[in-house]
C-alpha cells in the first residue's frame, strides 16, 4: 500500500470516529437531561421522607384512639360531678342570698 491510499483509509476512519462521535452526542442529550430531572426528583424524595419522618416522629406523642375515648369518659365524669356538686349549692346559695337580705333590712333600720 503506498502512502496516499494509507491516507485516504485514515482520512475515512477519521470521519467515521468524527461521525460516531456526533451521534453520541446527540443520541446522549436526551440522557443528560432525564439525568437532570432525576436528580431534581431524588431531591424531593429525600425531603418529602425528612418531612415524613417528622410527622411521624410528632404523631407518636399524640393521644391514640383509645386514650382519647379514656379522656372524654373521664371528662363526662367530671362534668357529671360537677352537676350533682351545683345542685348541692343551690340551697346554700339560696341561704346565702336570705341572710344578705336580712342583713341589709336590718342595716336599714338602725
Amino acid at each position: 500500500m503506498s502512502p496516499a491510499e494509507i491516507s485516504q483509509y485514515l482520512g475515512l476512519a477519521l470521519a467515521i470516529i468524527a461521525l460516531l462521535g456526533h451521534a453520541k452526542g446527540y443520541f446522549s442529550s436526551g440522557e443528560k437531561t432525564l439525568t437532570a430531572r432525576v436528580d431534581k426528583v431524588e431531591g424531593k424524595l429525600v425531603e418529602h421522607d425528612r418531612r415524613v419522618q417528622t410527622v411521624e416522629s410528632e404523631m407518636r406523642h399524640l393521644p391514640d384512639k383509645s386514650t382519647a375515648h379514656k379522656l372524654e369518659l373521664a371528662m363526662a365524669n367530671l362534668l357529671g360531678r360537677l352537676d350533682a356538686m351545683d345542685e348541692r349549692m343551690k340551697p346554700i346559695a339560696a341561704t346565702s342570698e336570705r341572710l344578705h337580705d336580712l342583713l341589709l333590712e336590718q342595716a336599714r333600720n338602725k
